[in-house]
Order: structure tokens, then C-alpha cells, then sequence
């Protein structure tokens, strides 16, 4: 069981913590408007990943594999939001030091749709689900702490780029510095859906 959870962790660790649209956007978020205002935006991200887990134990997953048209659908969906995300991030209001921005960060909303709408979410899980699956009893058992290590993984790899987003929150506070950093956030983030969008339909 200790073998199981230790792979289990490292796989949900490397697939839901290397840069892709999500951990970007979390950390494009905390540079520009903070940890703390920011967490409305990773609590919903964490409730759009819980979907994602029961979609993918559900057959979700599968079921955007073999609809091609489904998944194409899904996938330009998600890519408009996060695309909306990515110019809310690089055009948001200029700090000014020791006042108050008057900055409106992603909502808990903006985080839902946007790992709802991330069809590498479902797959991910069904990976995850079909080669880490901890070896329990019976199936339920299996499947849900299965998807709680995930969850909880997912959280803690989230929260972690969320606070290197904040480190650089300082550097914000110079307008042309600033800009660049948003700006090249921004465009990460675009360049990391259009790498998801381009594997997913070679």
C-alpha cells in the first residue's frame, strides 16, 4: 500500500504540477493581485478538479476519447475562457505602492469553469485512475481514496504555484516591469493551452 501511495502521489504530482494552463494561471494571479485575493480563484480550480475526478471514474474521460467532436467542442471552450483569464491577468490595473489597487481578481467561478472546461483534467484522472488506483477491498473504496490523494496532491502542488506567483508581487509595484511580467504570464498561458490543444489533436 505505501508503494501504491508514494507512485500515486509522484504521478499526480507531475502531471497536475508541471507548467500547463491551470498552475500559470495561479501563479499569473498571485503576482498580479495576491496570495490572499487569490484564493477564491484556486478554491474554485480545487472544485472544477473534484468534477473532473468523478467525471473520470464516471467515464468522462472515455467518452470525450471516442466523441472527437465532443472533445474539440470542450477543448475550444476551455481555451476561450482561459483565454479570457489570460487578458483579465495582462490588463489588470498597474499597484501603486501603499494604495489600495482597485484590482478584481479571478473568482471561484473563473476557477470552476476553467479546470471544468480542461479536458486534460479527465484525462489525467483516467490515468491515474487506471495505472495508480490504490488497491483496496473493493472498487468504491478504491476509486474515492484514489481521487482524495489526487485532490489532495493537486491542492498542495496549486497552492505552491500560487505562492510563487506571490514572491514576484513586489516586482509589481514597478509599472514596466510589471506590464512584462503579466504580459509574458499571459502569453504562457496561451502557448500552454495551444500545446494541450495540438497533442490532443495530432
Amino acid at each position: 500500500m505505501l508503494e501504491a501511495l508514494s507512485s500515486l502521489i509522484a504521478a499526480t504530482a507531475l502531471l497536475l504540477g508541471s507548467p500547463g494552463p491551470a498552475p500559470l494561471a495561479l501563479a499569473a494571479s498571485g503576482a498580479t493581485f495576491g496570495v490572499k485575493k487569490s484564493g477564491r480563484f484556486l478554491i474554485g480550480i480545487l472544485l472544477g478538479l473534484s468534477v473532473a475526478i468523478v467525471g473520470a471514474t464516471a467515464g468522462i474521460a472515455a467518452l470525450l476519447a471516442a466523441w472527437p467532436q465532443a472533445r474539440l467542442l470542450v477543448q475550444l471552450c476551455g481555451a476561450l475562457y482561459i483565454g479570457y483569464i489570460a487578458i483579465k491577468i495582462a490588463t489588470a490595473p498597474l499597484l501603486e505602492q501603499g494604495k489600495a489597487a482597485a484590482v478584481h481578481p479571478p473568482s471561484l467561478f473563473d476557477g470552476f469553469i476553467f479546470n471544468l472546461l480542461n479536458p486534460k483534467a479527465y484525462a489525467a484522472f483516467l490515468a491515474l485512475f487506471s495505472q495508480f488506483l490504490l488497491p483496496f477491498g473493493e472498487s468504491g473504496p478504491s476509486y474515492f481514496a484514489t481521487g482524495l490523494v489526487c485532490l489532495l496532491v493537486a491542492a498542495a502542488v496549486d497552492f505552491i504555484w500560487l505562492c510563487l506567483g506571490g514572491s514576484l508581487r513586489p516586482v509589481f509595484y514597478k509599472p514596466r516591469q510589471a506590464r512584462i511580467i503579466r504580459v509574458c504570464f499571459a502569453l504562457s498561458m496561451l502557448a500552454a493551452v495551444l500545446a494541450v490543444f495540438m497533442r490532443g489533436n495530432s
